[in-house]
């Protein structure tokens, strides 16, 4: 594979997030990431100092952008703005759902909740991996040759990910192996998915996040 036909299309997921009330947030507005969070897009961008990042696409949620900034800077790149990378919608944002406590235990929420295929509670599969496909492609096409960062979210990334290996798109939640600001990188020769990296560049860091289900 020739330099000049080798792509790299990094997922970042975001840092953590500060999120006391421990709510599913969503698409919701004004969730920022934690102190730890920020250390955590820190550690994103020292882990791509010395790539070839020829542009930096973010979700429009806060939390993404906050991770991106770091990328950005570190590059003199503008943070770019995609709405196809968003999070995925769902009707219980803003309310808790950890087992036990949450909005789940409620008898009239279980409605929502009869195709977990689908899933029934949101935004389907289907149509998060159109839309998370679709940026990667425009993003791959938009600097051929080079490498480039779109942060985005848990559940789109890992739902790109099946897409493009040709997986089935419903799964367990607890099967994702999308840790916050971790890489999901996909190497491209020419329009061919050659290979799909995974890192961590803040491992060590995990142990000491919030629990809470996050987006």
């Amino acid at each position: 594979m020739s330099g000049d036909e080798r792509t790299v299309v990094h997922l970042l997921r975001h840092g953590e997030v500060y999120n006391p009330e421990g709510v599913l947030y969503g698409r919701l507005p004004g969730y920022f990431l934690s102190d730890l969070g920020q250390e955590m897009a820190i550690r994103a961008a020292a882990a791509l100092a010395d790539n070839d990042v020829a542009a930096v696409i973010s979700s429009p949620m806060e939390r993404a952008q906050q991770t991106a900034q770091p990328i950005a800077e570190g590059h003199g790149l503008t943070i770019q703005t995609d709405p196809l990378l968003i999070e995925a919608d769902n009707i219980f944002e803003g309310q808790r759902v950890s087992v036990g406590d949450g909005v789940l235990k409620q008898p009239k929420t279980w409605r929502h909740l009869w195709n977990p295929f689908l899933p029934s509670w949101g935004e389907p599969y289907h149509e998060v991996a159109t839309r998370m496909t679709t940026a990667v492609h425009a993003a791959r096409d938009l600097v051929r040759g080079h490498e480039v960062v779109l942060v985005s979210h848990q559940l789109p990334i890992w739902v790109a990910r099946l897409s493009v290996e040709g997986q089935r798109l419903w799964h367990d939640p607890r099967s994702r192996q999308c840790s916050l600001a971790s890489l999901t990188s996909l190497t491209y020769d020419a329009d061919n998915l050659v290979a799909i990296t995974y890192t961590e560049p803040s491992r060590d860091l995990l142990a000491k996040a919030s629990k809470i289900a996050g987006a």
